[in-house]
């Protein structure tokens, strides 16, 4: 395990290694995730394995500090993230993020570019004030005091289901609704917006069963690779861990459009 201060009080970002050759590849977990958890099965793969990879626990999560005075806006997990792949020398790395660690990794793409040569993005959140559901709206759906002292967490943790609940569990519950906070209320300009105009090998994924990707022919006019996984949700890493890994490993062919993998493919 590995670690380096994010904040001025000292606070900690921590991650684990797997050794290897290459551009680093760096996997960054969604909401009350953990990274390992989340990617260490599909890293293992023979198609990915050999690269160096880090798994980054974002601040309030798994391993690292959850300081009570941190925002934990898109824009302070990014930076944390930054910090760490500094302390690392991990300059250059392909970035592969779900859901909110997709959203982070997009930022950290627009703030720190130097960091970032590849972006695989799993159903990350892209636009401000989303759907109502059990995830980021549900939870900032309650007042932060609601949240942490008034049951709010213990609520959520009941619908969410027990594999999100596994590891929403290990989360500190602060942390949790400031970040569930900072993805209603996005960024500017937007995440979709700094995706488009990044200047770096893009790929998005969506599960076939999370339904069409709002604004797809936009994202892929601006020369993002579409990837509809089949057999698979929101988790596609879970759901269908052959098609995911399939797609990482593709990242960096020419664009062929929004085609889904086949099932063959998968």
């Amino acid at each position: 395990m590995r670690e380096t201060r994010f904040d001025e009080q000292g606070s900690m970002i921590r991650w684990t290694e797997a050794a290897g050759e290459g551009p680093p590849r760096v996997y960054v977990h969604g909401l009350g995730a953990v990274s390992a958890v989340y990617h260490a099965q599909a890293a293992a793969h023979p198609d990915l394995a050999g690269r160096r990879s880090l798994f980054v626990d974002l601040p309030g999560h798994g391993i690292s500090d959850r300081p009570a005075d941190f925002g934990y806006t898109l824009e302070d997990h990014a930076d944390a993230l930054a910090a760490a792949l500094d302390e690392a020398g991990a300059a250059g790395a392909e970035i592969v993020g779900h859901s909110m660690g997709g959203a982070v990794a997009i930022v950290l793409a627009h703030r720190r570019p130097d960091l970032v040569s590849r972006l695989v993005i799993t159903e990350g959140n892209l636009d401000p004030n989303p759907p109502v559901t059990a995830g980021s709206s549900g939870i900032a759906g309650y007042s932060e005091e609601e949240f942490v002292h008034g049951g709010g967490h213990a609520r959520v943790l009941e619908r969410v289901g027990p594999t999100w609940a596994a590891t929403m569990r290990l989360a500190d519950p602060l942390a949790l609704h400031r970040s569930a906070s900072g993805l209603i209320r996005g960024t500017r300009p937007t995440m979709r917006r700094m995706l488009m105009d990044a200047r770096v090998d893009r790929v998005y994924l969506q599960g076939e069963h999370s339904g069409e990707l709002p604004g797809r022919e936009e994202l892929v006019a601006s020369g993002v690779r579409v990837v509809t996984v089949p057999d698979a949700g929101h988790n596609v890493m879970f759901d269908n861990t052959a098609a995911f890994v399939r797609a990482i490993a593709a990242a960096g062919e020419p664009d062929q459009g929004p085609q889904p993998l086949s099932a063959c493919q998968a």
